[in-house]
Formats: C-alpha cells, structure tokens, sequence
C-alpha cells in the first residue's frame, strides 16, 4: 500500500497568458514522469483536452485515448464548483494513485487558486495528495501595460459567460489573488517585451507576492520541467495565511453569453485565417479555438484566437480513423451562426 502522497500542481493565470502552452511543454518534456491531467475548459467543445490529447498525454503508442488519465471539467469555474467537479475526479485518482506519479491542474482564467487549494485538506483527498506548488503564469506585455491580460474583453466574457461562477470582481484583483497564492511567478511572453517593459512588469508582481516567491521569465512557457514540479511546498498547509479579496464574497449574478460549433470542410489556411480576422472584427468575438483540415495535407492544424490575434500550428497528423474536418468554436456575444458561416465561406478549399 503506498504511503507518499501524490504531488499536485496547480497552473493559473488569465485567459491568453499560455496556461495551455506551458501545460503541453511540461508533458512533451515529463521525463518518464506518469502524469494525470486536470484541465478545467468552458464552453460547448473542450478544445483544451484535444489539444493535450495532441500531446501524447492519456493515449497509447497507436494515438488511442487511453482512459483516466485526461480529465476535462467544462462545467464552470474550477474554484466554484470544487465540491461538485473537482473532489469526484481526485477521488478517482486517489483509487488509481499506483499508476500516477503528479498530478497537473490547469484551471479557468477565472478560477481563484485559494478555495481549489484548500479543497486539498479534505478528508478524502488529504491523505492522497499534496499541493506541490501553485504556479501563476502571468502575460508579460499585458501586465506591464497595466491591462493584466492580452485581452480584458474575453476575460469579462468569460466570466459572464460561467454560470457556476460566484465571484465577480475587477481584473486588478483577480491578477492580485492568482499572485497572492502563487508559489513561482511565471513572466511569460518576455521575447514580446522590452526590458523596460519586463522591469516595469516584475515590480507590478513583486508587490504581490512575498519575497520568497521567485519570477523566473520564459518563453513560450519554455522552462526546465524539474523547476516546474518537484517543488514540495505543501501549499494546502499554509495557504490560510494567503489573504485574497474574495475570502468573505457574497455570489453574485452573471449575464449570458453566446457559444457556438461550426463543422466546415477542408480550408484554405491564408484565407482562413483573413475571414477569422474579418470577423472577429465585424463581430463581438472573445474566443476562436479549433482544429482545421487543410488540402492535401496530412497534417492537423491547431488554430487559436483571443481577440483580434490568431495564430495556427500544425499540432499531430490526422489518424487513419479520422475524418479530416474542420471544427471551431466561437465564442462571444450576439453571434449568429449563419452569419460566421457566411464570413468563413471565401476560407472554403
């Protein structure tokens, strides 16, 4: 009967500050390492999981998902809904400790780390598992011009856009309670940042956090996989001592939002790419995330969008059991799904 407990991280940051990124970096890096993933995903399509899917995690030499080791909750903010989401997975986990070496949770942009971390006390979890260290990955270019995040609009959206959701407050305190339970400060997206910039960033976070806590910079999330688990901080033990705006906040109401799937045939890539940009400014559009098959190609392309910024990769080849197709999700406000059809038409191969 094993005995040790098993590490957990926990990832956090703002919606576009590279959670994800740097998720998918420490698995193509783990080192032998079995590790269990959480990902805490909103809308109608959990394009994180797929995208973690990509990466190896979860699936066999023949690309088959293997069972158990990949858990997506898409029903609301993490830290909300701990009771109802979180405790039922890690209680899962604990039955199948054996096979699991860490355990990496990346929630929402929303998601509070406190109330997630000190769900770690319970009776049912305690005894199976330890937080290893809460990493806050913050958006270099974004904090250093004061906004906290690529884009503030998908980050209000988002949060209207989670029913399950019961804090609400404005960005600067939500960036402040990320921080206050961060045990490493991750400053990513340095190459887009003069140092002024970078400068300007770092005494913005170092107000937050106690001087212990490191900032280390990165790239892309790029950063050695023995810096990013294996910290052994026990932060479930000490987390009470991490004040945060939200400790005695009352629920409050959220608006609607709209989320939408559309399912096209092969793309062309560069005109794919125009007829996003054009409709993400035609449109009050937060979020673009999908898969895209293009022409001839044996590759999948990975498209993400925050905003008015795109990007694309090729992420892994399609199976031979896959229908290359191309599948976006759209999210944001009044969005009609004939009308994004209509400005993704010139796209079509």
């Amino acid at each position: 009967m094993l005995t040790t407990k098993i590490p957990a991280t926990v990832v956090t940051g703002f919606l576009g500050s590279g959670k994800t990124t740097l998720l998918r970096h420490v698995l193509q890096n783990a080192q032998g390492r079995r590790i269990a993933v959480i990902v805490n995903e909103f809308g109608e399509l959990g394009i994180d999981g797929e995208i973690l899917k990509g990466c190896g995690i979860g699936c066999d030499d023949d690309g088959r998902e293997r069972p158990g080791q990949l858990y997506e909750l898409a029903n609301g903010c993490l830290c909300c809904t701990v009771q109802e989401e979180f405790f039922p997975v890690m209680q899962a986990l604990a039955e199948r400790r054996e096979q699991i070496d860490h355990v990496v949770i990346e929630t929402s942009g929303l998601a509070l780390p406190k109330p997630l971390v000190q769900a770690f006390n319970w009776p049912g979890i305690a005894n199976a598992f330890t937080v290893d260290a809460v990493i806050t990955v913050v958006d270099g270019p974004a904090t250093a011009a004061g906004q906290f995040a690529a884009d503030p609009a998908a980050v209000d959206a988002q949060r209207r856009a989670d029913p399950d959701l019961d804090h609400e407050s404005p960005l600067h305190e939500l960036f402040e309670d990320q921080l206050s339970a961060a045990d490493l400060v991750v400053l990513n997206k340095i190459d887009l940042m003069s140092e002024a910039q970078r400068r300007e960033a770092e005494v913005l976070i170092r107000a937050e956090i106690p001087a212990e806590v490191k900032i280390v910079p990165a790239r892309g999330g790029e950063l050695p996989v023995d810096l990013l688990l294996g910290q052994q901080r026990a932060a479930e033990a000490h987390i009470h001592l991490r004040e945060s705006h939200h400790d005695h906040e009352e629920a409050h109401e959220h608006d609607e939002f709209d989320s939408l799937v559309l399912e096209l045939p092969a793309v062309d890539r560069e005109r794919l790419m125009a007829a996003l940009a054009g409709l993400a400014a035609a449109h009050t559009l937060y979020r673009v995330k999908g898969f895209v098959a293009l022409p001839g190609k044996p590759m999948r392309l990975l498209v993400q969008g925050v905003g008015r910024r795109f990007d694309a990769h090729f992420d892994r080849r399609w199976r031979d059991d896959e229908a290359p197709s191309t599948r976006l999700v759209f999210i944001g406000q009044g969005l009609d799904a004939a009308s994004l059809r209509a400005g993704l038409a010139p796209a079509l191969a």
